[in-house]
């Protein structure tokens, strides 16, 4: 079994794939030290990590640089955030993806809106999208973007029949995964799961629960997103603060 299909197996409803994301080859090495199924990398911590900013400022040629390096500390299948699909068109995103798949990925992230853009793509020019990228082969975790700044409780029920027609013409389109992110809400999570044709990806916050409340929903995949990134930051800034201000350091001599 390749990379792909490895990583394609791993999304079960019910026995959700954490992925703890990662930025570097560093923090790739940690997390997979950690006990791993796979690495995924986030867009945001890998430009930030870089000292850009997400939405597709860091170039394609440096996100394939930051995959290679990644790939070149694992042998865990690795699926790289590529935002929109770094592409004006369907035909430029089929170009980018494959570019992808040469450097090694095993599966990538892609938005059902453009860099910048508040408004979802028409759902027809986001499957073309999806299309082009997924007859490069590698497995398709397509985000929709529906529950983004919306109410899950005063919306819900037309939320989840959005988020479910954009799974429906995703899978048609060749997409292995449904990202909904932003939402925690547990019904929505459940309607979404039992009537999504693809296994359902969703963005860890404390409300979700546990791996164990999410897997009861039927989720088959668990992001953390830039969290650990945050985490990371935020923990480098308080200690360095603390050592410059002349506390001792935290960590052993």
């Amino acid at each position: 079994m390749n990379r792909i299909e490895a990583f394609r197996a791993l999304h079960l409803p019910g026995d959700p794939l954490v992925l703890f994301n990662i930025w570097d080859a560093g923090s790739a090495k940690a997390v997979a030290a950690a006990g791993a199924r796979a690495i995924a990398t986030g867009s945001y911590g890998v430009a930030c990590a870089r000292g850009s900013s997400d939405g597709e400022n860091l170039s394609l040629d440096e996100a394939l640089a930051n995959l290679g390096e990644i790939l070149g500390v694992t042998e865990l299948p690795v699926s790289i955030d590529l935002e929109a699909g770094y592409g004006a068109d369907a035909a430029a995103v089929g170009q980018s993806v494959a570019k992808a798949r040469q450097a090694g990925a095993a599966g990538i992230n892609m938005e059902d809106r453009l860099p910048g853009e508040t408004a979802l793509l028409p759902v027809d020019e986001a499957a073309l999208r999806i299309e082009a990228a997924a007859a490069t082969g590698l497995f398709v975790n397509a985000r929709c973007d529906v529950f983004r700044g919306r109410d899950a409780v005063a919306d819900g029920d037309a939320l989840i029949a959005a988020a479910l027609e954009r799974a429906r013409v995703y899978a048609g389109a060749g997409a292995g995964g449904l990202f909904v992110p932003f939402l925690s809400n547990a019904r929505c999570i459940a309607a979404i799961c039992d009537g999504s044709p693809l296994p359902v990806n969703i963005l860890w916050s404390k409300p979700c629960g546990d791996r164990a409340a999410l897997a009861g929903l039927g989720v088959a995949r668990i992001s953390h997103g830039h969290q650990p990134w945050a985490a990371a930051m935020a923990w480098l800034g308080e200690q360095a603060k603390a050592v410059l201000g002349g506390a001792m350091p935290p960590y052993a001599a």
